[in-house]
């Protein structure tokens, strides 16, 4: 059943427009996921679907009764009342609701704040969202708006909302970053693209596909009308007049034509750089500890970084990541133990909240004020240049930054992190407020960055897709190490789990009783690694063996040439042996393939 209609909706933002004539259905079952580049009017077109924002034209047409609960991207408090005060307010539409405080409390300790009671103003940025989604979630709703609920939240977090909103009996609007979190809860996704909405059945990887259906469309629609413009405009030249209808149009339809709307190439976010020089000597990490009012982060962590390290931190909110990475790159001190950087090492940090930007400076002197030029793979990079790679366009390069939307104003400070040319990054919660498209292009950076990665992340796709190695925090503040990437981690835990559960059964329970565990659960898909691998392995298989083949010709052409021979000899024999080991891989791998369709 139709609960809400987007009628023609058009906004502009200082002289930008951002939303050009949307129109949109919501149906009462719809989880729609909206994506799209940062600054293409997703925050607007939720805040004024919620009411918060009046549109320039068109209207929403709401059914009666209706209810709406809003999470906005930047939740907003009355700092004259106590954080209790102000959720129920919210809830409750400031009605006296004493019988349902023990379930906010609950719920709001659950988001890691446990003092309901507190001022608003002590609270951080995180914490503030945390609170506004409890509020958001507890209001009776029909209709659920959602502005990137998962900025904050750390794993078990996102893992309960995640359910929670599988459950939800209502329509679910909601703009998030989190691929697997789009998966797993949509069944729809909008996308906004320079002003316009294409709506897609499907999940975020149903997206994908539909998306490049869609692309491949308008190409091949476009190859056609510039066909048949050509053979129009030859005819034009001939000197056609219109003395017939039929003449008019001929001439009607070339006009047409010439001034068609041409479908735009997908811009990418391009990142390309050289880093500096790494010597042998990186990052040295020597039994460091750390507490704060009595409550220790971490202790007696020691670690020696690798030239190529891909780490992921992880762990609950508020367990110390944050405060880890600062050590390391000395803006705090541990209370023991050191940290050893080598000489060499160039560290480029991209925190959590962007460093203070002077809201008055032009985006493209901002960039300019680290570096004017950018080495690369395909040489020297203006600063210019690489802004309109970040999608900066020379329009916006000259504005003030005070006109970019946050998330543009992250993809900025990224950029300016990257033009200082690290060899080592270091990323605390990179996909807060990044785009789908500019996380892509990052991603495929850091496949290909000849240094040191260490992040710290909820995001559950951008670990896998990234790191190979997780450190995990533990309760007691020691670090659990695990190899691959986040659903490795997952796997090893439970196994670990499992183990020493097994072994303090048999401890407690006499000899001839058996042990009865939980197994861990069975894997229902391969990881991005393996994927990947399993994607790629029959092209490499193909190109070896012709490898094989060419060395085969050279071996009979050197027939009597026996150095030769020997040589060309040897090196088929490694090639036949890395065919033979891609096959007994190609095979493995297809047997875990055919395994999780039976399930």
């Amino acid at each position: 059943m139709n609960i809400l209609n987007v009628e023609n909706i058009s906004k502009t933002y200082m002289s930008k427009p951002v939303l050009s004539g949307i129109s949109v259905g919501i149906n009462d079952t719809d989880k729609i996921g909206v994506v799209g580049t940062n600054g293409t009017g997703k925050s607007t077109l939720l805040a004024i679907v919620a009411g918060k924002v009046e549109p320039d034209s068109g209207q929403i047409v709401a059914s009666n009764g209706l209810r709406i609960s809003y999470l906005p991207q930047n939740p907003v408090f009355d700092m004259s009342k106590t954080l209790l005060e102000n959720i129920t307010d919210t809830i409750y539409d400031g009605g006296d609701h004493w019988d349902k405080m023990g379930e906010i409390k609950a719920n709001l300790a659950k988001f890691g704040i446990d003092d309901p009671e507190c001022d608003p103003s002590i609270l951080s940025g995180g914490q503030k969202k945390r609170a506004a989604l409890v509020a958001a979630i507890m209001t009776p709703s029909d209709l659920l708006i959602l502005d990137e609920p998962t900025n904050h939240l750390d794993s078990d977090m996102i893992e309960w909302l995640e359910e929670y909103l599988q459950h939800f009996r209502g329509a679910l609007l909601m703009i998030t970053h989190d691929r697997y979190f789009l998966d797993e809860v949509t069944n729809q996704i909008l996308e906004i693209d320079k002003g316009s909405a294409y709506r897609y059945e499907a999940n975020y990887s149903g997206f994908l596909e539909l998306k490049q259906q869609r692309l491949d469309y308008e190409q091949a629609a476009e190859r056609k009308a510039q066909a048949l413009y050509r053979k129009d405009l030859a005819w034009m030249l001939r000197g056609a007049r219109a003395r017939s209808t039929k003449q008019k149009a001929h001439i009607q339809r070339f006009e047409e034509l010439r001034d068609r709307q041409r479908p735009e190439e997908e811009r990418q976010v391009e990142l390309s750089s050289l880093p500096s020089r790494m010597g042998n000597k990186t990052i040295i990490i020597d039994n460091i500890s750390k507490s704060y009012e009595g409550k220790t982060l971490f202790r007696d962590f020691s670690y020696t970084f690798n030239k190529l390290d891909r780490i992921g931190i992880i762990g609950p909110n508020g367990c110390g990541k944050s405060t880890l990475l600062k050590t390391i790159i000395g803006s705090v001190m541990p209370d023991s133990g050191t940290v050893e950087i080598g000489q060499t090492i160039k560290i480029g940090y991209f925190g959590q909240e962007n460093e203070a930007l002077d809201e008055s400076k032009r985006v493209i002197d901002y960039i300019k004020d680290t570096a004017e030029f950018i080495r690369t793979a395909e040489g020297l990079v203006s600063a210019s240049v690489m802004c309109e790679r970040f999608l900066f366009s020379p329009d916006m390069q000259y504005a003030p930054i005070s006109k970019l939307s946050g998330g543009e104003k992250r993809r900025l400070y990224l950029l300016r992190v990257l033009m200082e040319q690290p060899n080592v990054i270091i990323l605390d919660e990179p996909t807060n407020d990044l785009d789908i498209q500019t996380l892509r292009i990052l991603e495929d950076y850091l496949d290909g960055f000849a240094g040191i990665i260490i992040t710290v992340s909820h995001d559950r796709y951008f670990l896998d897709r990234v790191v190979t190695r997780i450190f995990a925090f533990e309760a007691d503040g020691s670090l659990y190490q695990s190899e691959g990437g986040y659903s490795d981690y997952l796997v090893h835990k439970k196994q670990a789990e499992s183990s020493v559960g097994e072994r303090q059964t048999s401890q407690s329970e006499p000899k001839s009783s058996k042990a009865q565990y939980r197994a861990p659960r069975e894997k229902t898909k391969l990881s991005y690694n393996e994927q990947k691998e399993y994607d790629n392995i029959e092209s490499e298989i193909e190109k070896l063996e012709g490898k094989s083949a060419d060395l085969e010709a050279k071996i009979v052409e050197a027939a009597t040439d026996y150095p030769k021979l020997v040589a060309l000899t040897k090196e088929k024999e490694e090639v036949d042996a890395e065919i033979e080991r891609k096959m007994e891989r190609y095979v493995e791998l297809q047997e875990m393939v055919d395994s999780f369709n039976k399930i």
